[in-house]
C-alpha cells in the first residue's frame, strides 16, 4: 500500500509540473521573456518552499553540516533547473505542451537509464534491463505517434 502512494504522489508531481509549465509559459508569452518566467518560478519555489520548511521540519538544519556540503551543490541544481524551465517555456509555445511534455520526459527517461547504469550524479547503480530498454523503446514510439498529424 506504501508504494502505491509514493507513485500517486509521483504522478502528482508530473501533473504539478505540467501545469507549472503552462501557467509560466503564459507568463513568459505574455511579458515576452521566458527567463523573466524562470525567474519568477525561482522566487516563488523558494517562498513556498521556506514557508514550507519552517511548518513542516521534523528537526533543525545544524549549520556544521551546512558548510560539509560542497559549494557547487548550492547552486548547479538551480542552473539545471533554469536551463530546463527556461527550453520549456521556450519550446511550448512553439511544439504545444503535449509535445514538449513527451519530448522532455524521454530526455529525462534516457538520461536516467544512463545515469543509473553508470552511477552518474552520485545516484545508485540500476542496471539497464530488457524491461527496462523495451519501455524506452515504447516512449519513443509513444512520442512519434504523439507529435504525428
Amino acid at each position: 500500500m506504501k508504494i502505491l502512494f509514493i507513485y500517486l504522489l509521483a504522478f502528482i508531481g508530473g501533473i504539478s509540473l505540467a501545469v507549472h509549465a503552462g501557467f509560466n509559459t503564459q507568463l513568459g508569452s505574455i511579458v515576452k521573456q521566458p527567463i523573466i518566467a524562470v525567474i519568477s518560478t525561482s522566487i516563488a519555489s523558494a517562498v513556498f518552499g521556506s514557508v514550507f520548511f519552517f511548518f513542516f521540519k521534523k528537526e533543525n538544519m545544524e549549520f556544521d553540516l551546512m558548510l560539509q556540503v560542497p559549494w557547487y551543490l548550492w547552486f548547479i541544481g538551480g542552473l539545471f533547473s533554469m536551463i530546463g524551465i527556461s527550453l520549456y517555456f521556450y519550446t511550448i509555445p512553439k511544439l504545444g505542451i503535449s509535445k514538449m511534455i513527451a519530448l522532455g520526459l524521454c530526455g529525462q527517461l534516457i538520461f536516467s537509464l544512463f545515469a543509473g547504469k553508470f552511477g552518474w550524479l552520485n545516484l545508485p547503480v540500476e542496471p539497464i534491463t530488457i524491461k527496462r530498454f523495451v519501455g524506452v523503446v515504447f516512449l519513443a514510439i509513444s512520442i512519434l505517434l504523439i507529435n504525428s498529424k
